[in-house]
C-alpha cells in the first residue's frame, strides 16, 4: 500500500505471461511515456587490459566485455506520465518486473557479492530457471512494444551504462560494438531520449552518492525491496521527478542533458545526443 493509500502491485513477468504483459504496456505507453528502468545482472567479473585514451574508453571496454560475457537476470520498468502518476491495472497501481531464465548459477560466471545481494533481496534463481523469460522472445516483443525506437518515450535511469548495454544486447542479438561512439549511435536509435540521474546530479549543488542516498536526501520513500529491479525502477522514477522539481527550473533545462550516460563518452562528445539537445 502506498503512502496515499493506493494498492501497488509489482507485476511479476515470466515466460507464461510475457505476451499479455507486453500487450498491456503497449496500450499504456502513449499515456505514460516516462519509463524508469533498472536491471539486475551478475556483477562485474572482468577488466580490460591494454592502453586506453581516457577513463571513458576504459569504462566502456569494461562494460562491453562484461555485458558480452554475462547474462541479464531481471529488468524493472516503471511507467509514469509527466506528473509522475502510475498506470492502474485492475484497480491497482502497477510496475513491471521481468524475470529471465538464461542465467545459471551452475554454469555461468558471476561476482559472488552481487549474487549474494540478489539472493538476500529475494530473487529466486530456481524460479527464474524454470519459469523465466526467454531473452530472444523478450527482445522480439520489446521491438514492437512501442517503448523502444520511439522519440516520444523518455527513459529515466540511474548510472545506466550497464542497464542499456544488456538491453541493447537483447534487442540486437549481437555483441556490443567495439567502439564507444558506435555504441552511442545504436543506443540513440533504440532509446532516443535518455536521462541518467547520476549525470544530472553534477548540476545539483554537489549532490553525490548512489540512488538510495539521493532518494534519502530528496525524501523519496522506497516501496518494495532494494536490489529487486521493479522496486528500484519505481524509486528511480520518483527520484527523477523530485530532482527535476527541486533543481531544474523547468523540463527544458533538463532536456539539454538528454542522451548522456554517466561515466561514458561525454568528454569526447560521443555521449551527447546533438539531435535532441
Amino acid at each position: 500500500v502506498t503512502p496515499q493509500g493506493d494498492y501497488l502491485r509489482v507485476r511479476e513477468v515470466w515466460e507464461e505471461n510475457l505476451e499479455s504483459e507486453i500487450r498491456l504496456i503497449r496500450g499504456l505507453v502513449e499515456t505514460y511515456p516516462y519509463i524508469a528502468m533498472d536491471t539486475e545482472f551478475p556483477g562485474i567479473v572482468a577488466r580490460p587490459v591494454g592502453s586506453f585514451k581516457n577513463s571513458h574508453e576504459y569504462q566502456y571496454q569494461m562494460l562491453r566485455c562484461n555485458v558480452d560475457m554475462l547474462k541479464l537476470i531481471q529488468l524493472g520498468l516503471t511507467l509514469t506520465n509527466a506528473r509522475g502518476e502510475l498506470p492502474k491495472v485492475d484497480g491497482e497501481l502497477s510496475v513491471w518486473q521481468f524475470n529471465f531464465r538464461e542465467f545459471s548459477l551452475e554454469d555461468d560466471m558471476y561476482a559472488q557479492d552481487s549474487i549474494d545481494l540478489l539472493k538476500q533481496s529475494g530473487i529466486d534463481f530456481e524460479a527464474n530457471s524454470t519459469r523465466g523469460i526467454d531473452v530472444e522472445h523478450f527482445g522480439e516483443l520489446l521491438m514492437s512494444s512501442g517503448v523502444v525506437l520511439n522519440d516520444e518515450v523518455h527513459w529515466i535511469t540511474f548510472h545506466s551504462g550497464y542497464d542499456f548495454g544488456y538491453l541493447l544486447k537483447v534487442l540486437t542479438c549481437q555483441a556490443l560494438p567495439e567502439k564507444e561512439a558506435d555504441f552511442f549511435d545504436v543506443l540513440h536509435i533504440y532509446f532516443p531520449r535518455i536521462f541518467d540521474i547520476k549525470f544530472l546530479m553534477k548540476f545539483c549543488d554537489s549532490l553525490h552518492g548512489g540512488l538510495n542516498k539521493l532518494a534519502e536526501v530528496l525524501e523519496v520513500e522506497r516501496i518494495g525491496p532494494q536490489h529487486q529491479a521493479g522496486s528500484d525502477s519505481l524509486l528511480t522514477a520518483h527520484t527523477f521527478l523530485k530532482l527535476v522539481e527541486r533543481y531544474f527550473s523547468d523540463r527544458a533545462s533538463v532536456e539539454k542533458h538528454v542522451g548522456v550516460l554517466y561515466g561514458l563518452g561525454f568528454e569526447g562528445g560521443e555521449g551527447s545526443n546533438t539531435n535532441n539537445g
